[in-house]
């Protein structure tokens, strides 16, 4: 059977070494001390790994069931869910007026990690509900937030998102979901939904749909979209629950992986719903809900790599096979165990050096939605949404890839069931998906967030990049070397990427189009190196100091230089795949397919 243990150890040394987050002039991180951010990563550890990733199976072979309209979840997720709200861990970041505890939104992502490592399916629905009350909570009224957020918060209600429809998925503005409005105030909504996760269950006592739709005379379309707030049950003004809202379950769907959550197509029949935000500005209250599902869900594509990682080396190190080139290191034995070969060593290598970089990522990334929203930062708030399709396009691409190369370590034992390495792929597969497929976020992010604000914000992330590697110089050769050259040259490559773009996509759009999802793994690999610069900076301070725990430190120095001379150097590649232009990608009739 697999298992996970959280890297608390990991998180608190890019916290405290890397970020340096107490630190850090952003309102709520002086408390940021790392007892307390320690005490909380032990616990959420605990919950993750012996409550949530043993019921990581069971979800996988049980699935959801649906019998007259309700959904059961599998055996034990009940009580987990018992167990998570008493915790407090669904409203960890939220404000305390609504019942949260008001933590940075850096705690929040790693704790998050963990959870989605344990048990992707299970996680996605209070990560749901999340988004939900966010979206709430920055565009509804205060009698809405008084209404859902405390409840929604708790995680006493779970909270959805209804967008795609069963003709549309990317193009919303073809949307045929209707809300027509009633003498009441209220809306009447109807229309069907697809894909919706945690859209029935049997863990809340109410679910709190946004759905969008469009109000009839309303503009055509994505100008026309509505968002709106559509319970399950109705809410009684004394905040009860009333009668039955026009919303069910029709159907589940039968899915490659993420078995635990219910995916559903959702009715809705004249259902009542009340209007979140203004009219036809649906998306930019959506967008609210997307733009942190995207990052949450970045984090799944690290979470499932680093979760498969971990049962991967505890095969490579008990799998008897072979002789080591160099010499049996196992004489008594039959063989040596797998890890001894170059070859598994180079898939383990890519893994860890993969999940590593990527948990900093991460964290880097929630410190700049802190310092956006806690501290105001405009500029953190353009870089951030700059890096929004690049965590997670890069991040579930690269972290699939990663979960097929655990899987790869066990052989044919990875294609069987019984060891449970073929969920981990299974589950990771869909964050490529939903949320905005990858070449949708690579369209994204060539087509709106370079030019964005006159390409003030990918201007300052180079600016970053350089200003790094300018004050980190000179003054440690092998670092310089090994670390900072690496990163300058694919920063270079990166620039040199975004200059052909400008040159070439005005006169035709496809030379840019064509080669976004390269830019998108350029600019991720690029981001990559950029932090494990700054690992082994830190890592290489903690060993002169000669304190703390140096093969830790050591070990850190080791894969970092990895990345940097055998992962960082792709960025050339997708250079020459940019540079080779539209012509080659267009050529062929859509008849000679």
């Amino acid at each position: 059977m697999p298992r996970y243990i959280a890297p608390t150890k990991d998180i608190q040394f890019l916290l405290h070494d890397v970020l340096n987050v107490s630190e850090a002039e952003i309102p709520g991180y002086a408390d940021l001390e790392a007892d307390f951010t320690g005490a909380i990563l032990e616990e959420a550890g605990k919950l993750a790994s012996e409550v949530l990733q043993p019921l990581n199976t069971t979800g996988d072979v049980e699935g959801c069931t649906l019998e007259n309209g309700v959904v059961r979840t599998p055996t034990g997720f009940k009580d987990a869910f018992e167990q998570m709200k008493a915790g407090g861990w669904s409203g960890i970041d939220f404000p305390e007026e609504y019942g949260g505890q008001n933590l940075p939104q850096v705690v929040s992502s790693a704790v998050g990690e963990f959870f989605s490592a344990a048990n992707q399916a299970f996680t996605m629905y209070q990560g749901l509900t999340h988004g939900a009350a966010s979206a709430i909570l920055a565009h509804g009224s205060e009698d809405q937030k008084q209404t859902y957020l405390p409840k929604m918060v708790a995680c006493d209600w779970t909270g959805t998102m209804n967008l795609t429809e069963p003709h549309c998925g990317t193009d919303l503005g073809m949307m045929r979901t209707k809300a027509e409005p009633q003498d009441d105030g209220s809306y009447s909504v109807t229309g069907q939904k697809i894909f919706i996760s945690a859209g029935e269950h049997d863990l809340a006592d109410n679910i709190i749909h946004l759905v969008l739709a469009k109000i009839p005379g309303g503009p055509d379309g994505i100008k026309g979209v509505s968002l709106f707030i559509v319970p399950k049950f109705l809410v009684n003004e004394d905040g009860s629950l009333g009668a039955r809202n026009g919303v069910s379950c029709g159907k589940l769907e039968e899915k490659m992986g993420i078995h635990g959550n219910a995916t559903c197509v959702m009715n809705y029949d004249g259902a009542k719903g009340w209007l979140l935000g203004e009219e036809h500005k649906g998306m930019r209250a959506m967008f609210t809900m997307m733009n942190e599902a995207r990052l949450g869900v970045g984090m799944q594509g690290l979470a499932q790599a680093d979760a498969a990682y971990q049962n991967a080396v505890d095969y490579a190190k008990d799998r008897l096979q072979g002789r080591d080139v160099t010499g049996a290191k196992n004489p008594d034995g039959p063989a040596d165990p797998i890890i001894v070969h170059p070859d598994v060593r180079r898939a383990l290598m890519d893994q860890k050096s993969f999940a590593e970089g990527a948990r900093a990522f991460i964290l880097w990334g929630a410190t700049l939605i802190d310092k956006a929203h806690r501290a105001g930062d405009k500029d953190a708030d353009g870089l951030v949404s700059l890096m929004t399709p690049v965590i997670k396009g890069f991040l579930t691409d690269q972290g699939y890839d990663m979960t097929v190369k655990a899987q790869q370590i066990y052989g044919g034992h990875g294609y069987i069931e019984e060891w449970g390495m073929s969920q981990y792929t299974r589950d990771a597969r869909i964050a490529m998906i939903y949320e905005g497929a990858n070449g949708v976020q690579a369209l994204d992010l060539v087509g709106r967030k370079l030019a964005q604000d006159g390409g003030k914000h990918v201007m300052a992330f180079f600016d970053l990049v350089k200003n790094f590697i300018k004050e980190n110089g000179g003054s440690d050769d092998a670092y310089d070397k090994e670390f900072l050259e690496p990163l300058k040259a694919a920063s270079k490559d990166l620039q040199a990427a975004g200059m052909y773009f400008m040159q070439n996509g005005m006169s035709n759009p496809n030379n840019a189009l064509s080669g976004s999802n390269d830019f998108m793994h350029m600019f991720g690999h690029v981001c990559l190196g950029l932090m494990w610069a700054q690992i082994g900076k830190a890592a290489k301070a903690a060993l002169a100091e000669g304190t703390g725990d140096t093969e830790f430190f050591e070990t850190k120095l080791a894969t970092g230089r990895y990345y940097m001379a055998r992962q960082l150097p792709a960025t050339a590649l997708h250079l020459t795949r940019i540079q080779s232009g539209a012509d080659t990608v267009m050529a062929l009739d859509a008849a000679n397919f």
